[in-house]
């Protein structure tokens, strides 16, 4: 060993093979109460991510709504075509957003899909994300 820092090893570069600060060493048995709080913090960062995203889509998409009305109902010819952009990339990361949000609390195929959708019906998004944030608050008491 040269003594880079790429081949130090933990013990070197912190003076102990302990992972653990002094005095916070994990009890027998309660490893399982650490991953569980880990684990509720993770889908407490999810979930915030998700309602965020999903109010965000959901306004996006009233905004595009109301240009879709504007522009074809109403006749108004100059109205901003990047509206329709924002909103897809809204909605693409809100999708990403969902799936980490369903992957860590473990949603069936069918309630995924329809929390993926509901950023496709103006005013549904809104409806479905309260919905959600109460099932997985109840379930993980978060």
């Amino acid at each position: 060993m040269s003594g880079s820092p790429d081949e130090m090893t933990d013990t070197q570069t912190t003076g102990s093979a302990s992972p653990a600060a002094p005095g916070q060493e994990t009890a027998p048995g309660n490893e399982k109460a650490g991953n569980k709080k880990a684990g509720n913090k993770k889908v407490a960062s999810a979930l915030l991510r998700y309602r965020i995203l999903a109010y965000a889509t959901g306004i996006w998409l009233l905004v595009l709504t109301a240009e879709m009305v504007a522009k074809y109902i109403l006749g108004v010819e100059n109205v901003p075509n990047w509206i329709a952009i924002v909103h897809g990339w809204v909605y693409f990361v809100y999708l990403i957003m969902t799936m980490d949000l369903a992957v860590k609390v473990r949603w069936p195929a069918g309630r995924t899909i329809g929390t993926l959708l509901a950023g496709t019906i103006p005013f549904l998004s809104f409806f479905v994300e309260h919905w959600r944030t109460v099932q997985v608050k109840k379930d993980f008491g978060v």
